[in-house]
């Protein structure tokens, strides 16, 4: 390989010119930026873009708009003479638009095959090869006199043919078709409306402009169905500016005796599969345990999800949970951002009513202007066969005596002072045509071509008619293709009232406290499980169980450590595990200090009891759950309770009840917790209960059926403090004290 020399950079850095950046930008991005904008992303006043108004009009001037279907590939080979982006782009293009793919409230194009579901991500399209199509009846409004000039038609791509720039539709299609783009810089998001509303909606907005948009034009329409939540501070931001978002959630229905739902229409903006796949990756995560199966089972009927749940779950909770945490319930953001005269503009509803007015009224203008040069046409041909009705004869010994054929048309003009054009006309009219009957008749059409010509000339000159004539058009449209809504508006919508704590499955469990600091959290059916089979608890070498708990997996569990701290934790946050394992290590899942160890477990669902914390010294706190509750949710509270004495023992207890307190191992006193006042200071150092001698200290606070005695209540003491009662020799025993 050559080396390169230092001359050859030298001529590189010579040939290299610098350019400004801004420059570049407009010479080569701009036009990049205005081509997308223009000619490719956004949707212009008569709902179509480029793309979709190339492949309608082929397919019209294929005369699909009566005939029978021919195959896709047939339509998409032809369209190419209009679009040159390749067979692929035309044929998805014309997927969305036909009656298979349910993308679209009135398709444009009658369909036969698969095209796919626009709800489906993966159900994928047949090749075109394979399908076939015509034009919809609904594109006769479309297609409403465009041989009429009533639209502006411009060359091709390589100037071979013509095509229209709009399509003069006879209703506001730019709100029924739902319509989506990505340009550069700016984007477009229209959704649709009913066909219906829309018309009638035009119609009032024609006669009295100040009308409530919102009267009439009730709410979006989708075609994919769904409830549609009514909103109408939204609805008034997307209805006055263009921009906004609707709330539209899936629709189901509840079979009790299989315990199955099916959702049946979901959101036009999500899919099956998003739907399914999120459902299952709640399941997975166990943020949703109630659905024991999901399925897809949409099928020739049409869309189904099935959900298969447990008998005991309450399905519009579970719907409830699903649209919060799923697409079953999504918004559809609107951008209503349209082309009007090639500048892109981002209108409300009454800005594009008067933008399409506008249009539609031009192209009856165009229309009528063109129907009155053809009527004026035909009464100048026929005002020059009136001038042959004086001398019949004449004319045609004009003819026979002409001598060169040329000479014909010249000779008939000087002959009855005729211009060329009815002269022409005139030489044309066959022999059998030259009686008195034929020429009258045509010339009596004179009188109703008049008539008409007065009639256009009245509509080009009051726009009130015109106006008559788009309310007569509309209310047709309204009437032949109108039908009832898909989406279903729930205005008085009282959504079920969900915590976080819904969205956790509730179960029982029990938890397991060692004396070396390990924990387990069980369900009941694997400890039920364990107890069938006679498996005992895995422990290390000289643990032991020092505590157990049954409670909720909703419940917060408090840990209290040697240290006077409590940490809280939610149970469903707590890994399960089963009685053959372990545990967690306790210091490594709250990060206990190193000499720190948990004394006791407490559980709670509402914060509503009592802590009791028995000391050395006699005396007894009664610390409301309450002060335990944080609205902050902290994970660790410091002086859970007094560090002035050494803790005997901690337990929590529902309500007052009788507790039994042992001193030295031998007295023991019998007491209710009703006569130890309730603080809400978690360190106060308590009461005293225990009246306790020097070298005395309380050695055990335990439930009075924990304490195994033939008469407890010999030890009762009804007022504190107290000395207690020795303890007999059988209790001592039964008691291990």
């Amino acid at each position: 390989m050559a080396r390169k020399t230092k001359s050859d950079s030298t001529n590189y850095e010579n040939n290299f010119i610098p350019q400004n950046i801004t420059d570049t930008l407009e010479l080569n991005y701009m036009p990049y930026a205005m081509s997308v904008i223009v000619s490719r992303a956004l949707p212009e006043i008569d709902g179509f873009k480029p793309a979709h108004r190339k492949l309608l009009y082929t397919m019209y001037k294929m005369g699909l708009l009566n005939g029978a279907r021919t195959k896709s590939t047939n339509v998409v080979g032809q369209t190419m003479k209009l679009n040159p982006h390749g067979d692929a782009t035309i044929y998805e293009t014309m997927v969305r638009l036909t009656r298979g793919n349910e993308a679209l409230l009135h398709p444009f194009i009658d369909s036969k095959g698969n095209f796919g579901k626009q709800y489906s991500r993966d159900m994928a399209y047949a090749a075109s090869r394979y399908t076939e199509v015509k034009l919809d009846s609904i594109c006769n409004e479309i297609f409403k006199d465009i041989d009429k000039d009533t639209v502006d038609m411009v060359d091709n791509y390589d100037g071979q043919l013509k095509e229209p720039v709009l399509f003069p539709t006879t209703f506001p299609n730019i709100l029924v078709s739902t319509n989506t783009g990505i340009a550069v810089s700016m984007a477009s998001s229209i959704c649709s409306f009913n066909l219906k509303e829309v018309c009638n909606t035009t119609i009032k907005y024609i006669k009295n402009p100040d009308i409530d948009i919102k009267k009439y034009l009730k709410a979006p329409d989708f075609s994919t169905g769904g409830e549609l939540i009514y909103n109408e501070k939204e609805l008034d931001s997307i209805y006055e500016t263009g921009r906004g978002s609707i709330k539209v959630r899936a629709r189901y229905r509840y079979d009790k005796k299989n315990s199955l739902i099916e959702v049946y229409e979901i959101p036009y903006s999500t899919s099956i599969e998003i739907i399914i796949d999120k459902i299952i990756s709640l399941v997975k995560q166990n943020k949703i345990k109630e659905i024991n199966d999901i399925r897809n089972e949409t099928d020739i009927n049409g869309l189904k999800i099935a959900i298969d749940i447990k008998r005991n779950a309450d399905p519009d909770k579970l719907m409830a949970k699903l649209y919060q945490l799923t697409t079953l319930s999504d918004n559809f953001s609107c951008n209503f951002n349209i082309l009007v005269n090639g500048s892109p503009r981002t209108m409300g509803i009454k800005g594009i009513l008067d933008a399409w007015l506008a249009f539609r009224t031009e192209c009856i203008r165009r229309q009528t202007e063109y129907d009155l040069q053809k009527k004026w046409d035909k009464h100048h041909l026929l005002v020059g066969l009136s001038q042959i009705m004086v001398d019949i004869d004449k004319a045609i010994k004009i003819i026979r005596e002409t001598e060169e054929d040329s000479q014909v048309i010249p000779n008939l003009m000087k002959g009855f002072k005729i211009d060329k054009i009815q002269a022409e006309f005139i030489a044309e009219i066959k022999l059998r045509n030259l009686n008195k009957e034929y020429l009258l008749n045509r010339i009596s059409e004179m009188e109703g071509l008049e008539a008409d010509i007065a009639k256009l000339n009245d509509i080009l000159s009051d726009e009130s008619l015109i106006k008559e004539i788009i309310i007569e058009e509309l209310t047709a449209v309204a009437k032949k293709y109108g039908q009832p809504r898909k989406t279903e508006i729930i205005y008085d919508d009282e959504p079920i009232d969900l915590t976080s704590d819904d969205f956790i499955e509730d179960y029982g469990i029990t938890l397991f406290l060692t004396a070396h600091n390990y924990f387990k959290k069980i369900t009941q059916a694997s400890l039920q499980a364990s107890i069938r089979t006679n498996y005992e608890h895995k422990l290390k070498d000289e643990d032991e169980i020092v505590q157990s708990l049954e409670t909720t997996n909703k419940a917060d569990i408090l840990f209290f450590s040697s240290k006077q701290n409590v940490y809280k934790v939610k149970a469903y946050d707590l890994s399960e595990c089963k009685a053959s394992s372990l545990g967690e290590y306790l210091n490594n899942m709250l990060g206990l200090d190193e000499d720190e160890t948990i004394v006791y477990l407490a559980a709670t669902t509402d914060y509503k009891g009592y802590m009791l914390f028995g000391y050395k010294n006699g005396k007894v706190a009664k610390v409301d759950m309450q002060s335990y509750d944080t609205k902050l949710n902290r994970k660790k509270l410091i002086n859970a309770y007094s560090d002035k004495s050494e803790l005997t023992a901690a337990m929590f207890i529902a309500e007052d009840k009788d507790i039994v307190l042992v001193r030295d191992n031998d007295k023991a006193m019998l007491v209710n917790t009703a006569l130890i006042p309730a603080k809400a200071t978690k360190s106060t150092g308590g009461i005293q209960v225990y009246n306790l001698k020097k070298n005395s200290f309380m050695t055990r606070m335990t439930d009075k059926e924990d304490f195994v005695s033939e008469d407890a209540e010999y030890y009762r003491s009804d007022k504190i403090p107290a000395t207690g009662h020795f303890v007999n020799e059988s209790d001592k025993k039964a008691n291990e004290l």
